[in-house]
């Protein structure tokens, strides 16, 4: 770790009053969630492409959950990293005035680490909706006692939480990320790909209001190129360095 870039950073941070954290599937990562692109992003002879689909799910509503459970099995097995804790010590000691998470993540880690302003851009895997009477609520079972799921109010198919391809984003989730990216100072974007839209064009957003820009990756992405300083490595690793230098 650059110590100059490291001290610049923790400078940034101690003169910022609004702060959004744009999250994405590396921060997971290292709680040993696989990504959804990558190797362990395959199930069975699928593609997760082919399975995260309405289309999918009015095929065969029961190989679609059989393959949510699976993903919901993996992530009850895993723990919140220290990045997440990180965070959630930051919003939870008012470190600054305002403090928000942007997450694209659907597997509701900050709220397990106690982060409570957290927007989740792709919906949460621990969410169902019913497909006849739209209530939605929270479904916690690992393993699912029925596959499909139906709604205990009008016995429909439930369907997970979570925004597939094809669907729009949450509307108010979208508008309020971009209310908070219009009116912060600073702009942390920990572990996402900078390919994905609208997520991707968040930083530039924030940017183009007046807001700096720290990236933390374990590689470049096209966010690094505006990025105000990019701080190479692990989340888990260096949001612990930089809590270090503001406390």
């Amino acid at each position: 770790m650059d110590e100059k870039l490291l001290k610049d950073a923790a400078s940034v941070l101690r003169g910022s009053k609004n702060v959004v954290v744009l999250t994405g599937a590396g921060i997971s990562a290292e709680s040993g969630i696989p990504t959804f692109r990558g190797k362990d992003g395959w199930w069975k002879r699928y593609r997760a492409e082919e399975l995260a689909t309405p289309e999918a799910f009015r095929r065969d509503p029961k190989l679609v959950w059989e393959w949510y459970n699976y993903r919901r099995e993996i992530i009850h097995s895993k723990k919140p990293n220290r990045a997440h804790i990180i965070l959630s010590k930051w919003e939870n000691e008012g470190k600054f005035e305002n403090f928000t998470i942007i997450t694209q993540n659907v597997d509701g880690l900050h709220m397990r680490s106690g982060s409570k302003n957290v927007l989740c851009l792709h919906g949460d895997i621990w969410k169902v909706r019913c497909t006849g009477c739209y209530r939605e609520e929270y479904n916690f079972d690992v393993p699912l006692k029925e596959i499909p799921p139906r709604c205990s109010n009008c016995n429909s198919l439930l369907r997970p939480g979570v925004v597939w391809f094809g669907e729009s984003l949450p509307q108010f989730e979208l508008e309020r990320s971009f209310r908070e990216l219009e009116r912060c100072d600073l702009l942390i974007v920990i572990g996402t790909s900078g390919i994905v839209y609208p997520a991707a064009s968040m930083p530039q957003y924030a940017k183009s209001h007046g807001s700096k820009i720290i990236e933390i990756n374990i590689e470049k992405t096209p966010i690094t190129n505006y990025a105000h300083i990019f701080l190479k490595g692990k989340a888990g690793e260096i949001l612990p360095l930089l809590d270090g230098e503001i406390s």
